[in-house]
């Protein structure tokens, strides 16, 4: 279900501040120490001291800067979505690598439109890297996110909406340019793409790791090319 426009609560629980992280070296310290972890025992197998052990730091550290190791999987959730987010918005502008001008639209003197499609496909591409770097957090955000309950079901629900307002944009901006086929719902297209990324990903890097970036990318894409009408 596409949760953009709904009335969210915030990620962390009312009226509860979460202590920042004194640098964010620390923070990313500590994600990818957490994240290895819980790819091999999951969550709720991993304790505090662990994962402090593991980053080189102290469990007062992680205490002072986070309070508990629910607000800890909480923010460092968030840091794992801030990170993807950004190799994804990298790519908004079409203006990567192999970005070509819009089919059939001629330059003008501020210069041709890079191709939307294309865009998405460097989108895509970015999800995947991010998918083989840190395929501990896609196996948590696959096992958790849709666990009832879930200690971290709002955590969810937030860093879902705005992957999938990402996504929503470049959709908006292929429809911008193509003509594409207003019986599909869009938000059920958005969240088409944003499992697909997850599970595809996620599947290559644990049983198909002879399969390709780009044999996923163009996975994938099949789905947005779907809507494009020919």
């Amino acid at each position: 279900m596409n949760t953009r426009g709904m009335n969210i609560r915030p990620a962390e629980p009312a009226g509860k501040e979460l202590r920042p992280a004194r640098t964010n070296a620390t923070r990313q310290k500590l994600f990818e120490a957490s994240m290895e972890l819980i790819g091999e025992r999951g969550a709720a197998g991993v304790t505090v001291d662990e994962i402090a052990a593991a980053a080189g730091v102290s469990k007062g550290t992680v205490y002072y800067n986070f309070g508990s190791k629910a607000d800890l999987i909480a923010q460092l959730l968030r840091h794992g979505v801030d990170i993807l987010k950004a190799r994804l918005a990298s790519t908004g502008t079409g203006t990567s690598a192999g970005a070509g001008m819009v089919p059939g639209e001629a330059a003008s003197g501020s210069g041709p439109r890079p191709d939307p499609l294309l865009a998405m496909e460097a989108m895509i591409g970015q999800a995947m890297d991010f998918m083989a770097e840190y395929p501990s957090f896609a196996r948590l955000w696959v096992s958790e996110n849709w666990r009832t309950p879930s200690e971290w079901q709002d955590t969810f629900a937030v860093l879902r909406a705005e992957l999938l307002e990402i996504i929503g944009a470049a959709i908006e901006s292929v429809a911008a340019v193509y003509p594409v086929d207003e019986t599909i719902s869009r938000g059920s297209l958005e969240t088409a793409i944003f499992g697909a990324c997850f599970v595809v990903g996620l599947d290559r890097q644990t049983y198909n790791p002879e399969r390709t970036r780009n044999q996923s990318v163009a996975a994938i894409m099949a789905i947005m090319r779907g809507y494009v009408v020919k």
